[in-house]
């Protein structure tokens, strides 16, 4: 008889956990019995929430010792305020103190918290230098993406920085949300409603296609959990350094020129245009193909190892 799937957008940060790890190994640190909120919130007449929307500790994954994080996306869209930012950056500090054999976030977060901007704005920075150091250090560190807010602004920057990203079809990535976006420059211009739009552009195929994203899967709780444990084992990318950084800009230089400027929205969806320019076949029809379809689309070209 075959297992039911568990949608991995459909639980919780901490029901991802329960269902990622190896069962009785996650220990966490600084848990919601501490009561630690964030310090602004408060000020403004905010809910707050005990663990300031996020869970870190240390934990197994198919016997593999690791540190692990995952953001809440109810509270707050998973958005990155001072003590939330400080919680995922001493972890990755810790990791490199302690060197386990990797360390697996689990992302969802529309970017900084507007209600502590500046804050939150640090609070990224910081973590981001402790996961390049981290992967300097050569402790590999696993984002998997596939919430239901998907991975924006400042963590979407951190994702990229990390050592290997895992999506499902149903995640989304990028700098810039969508509404934001909208907001910035009209609906003319990108329309956050238009929910076949945002997939085509910033969705789980639309970045493993592109290669942004190093693995794609099912919206499933187990495909999740094997495929983090392959990335903690062999990453797709290992310490940053001149080759890494010279493959990467490649990589973004053939995207830029596979459609001239001048040609940008004049082939229909620009999406399915950039897909055909890069060499994917059968680039109509990527939205109605399944995971295991599109997986077998990607060119090698777009493989890198930056």
């Amino acid at each position: 008889m075959m297992r039911d799937a568990t949608s991995y957008v459909e639980c919780t940060a901490r029901e991802r956990l329960q269902a990622l790890l190896d069962a009785g190994t996650f220990h966490e640190w600084l848990p919601p019995a501490l009561r630690l909120t964030s310090p602004h919130l408060a000020q403004l007449g905010v809910p707050s929430a005990f663990d300031d929307g996020i869970v870190i500790g240390r934990a197994k994954i198919d016997g593999l010792p690791i540190f692990v994080a995952a953001q809440e996306g109810a509270f707050m869209g998973g958005g990155v305020g001072e003590l939330h930012g400080a919680k995922l950056a001493g972890l990755l500090r810790r990791a490199q103190r302690d060197r386990p054999a990797g360390v697996l976030l689990l992302a969802e977060s529309g970017g900084v918290r507007l209600h502590e901007a500046n804050a939150g704005l640090i609070a990224v920075s910081e973590v981001m230098r402790a996961l390049l150091d981290l992967r300097a250090a050569g402790i590999p560190t696993v984002v998997l993406i596939g919430g239901a807010n998907g991975c924006f602004g400042g963590m979407g920057i951190v994702a990229r920085c990390a050592n290997h990203v895992v999506m499902s079809d149903i995640g989304r990535l990028a700098m810039s949300g969508p509404e934001v976006i909208e907001a910035s420059h009209g609906v003319d211009e990108y329309d956050a409603r238009d929910r076949a739009l945002v997939w085509r552009t910033c969705g789980g195929k639309h970045r493993w296609l592109t290669g942004d994203c190093d693995t794609l899967v099912d919206d499933d709780v187990t495909a999740f959990r094997t495929a983090a444990a392959q990335a903690l084992r062999s990453p797709a990318r290992g310490p940053v350094g001149p080759d890494a950084l010279e493959a990467e800009h490649a990589l973004l230089l053939r995207r830029l020129n596979a459609v001239p400027l001048a040609r940008w929205g004049s082939d229909g969806d620009e999406a399915t245009a950039l897909w055909q320019a890069i060499g994917v076949a059968g680039a109509d029809r990527i939205p109605e193909l399944d995971v295991a379809d599109v997986r077998a689309l990607r060119p090698d070209a777009l493989k890198t190892g930056a």
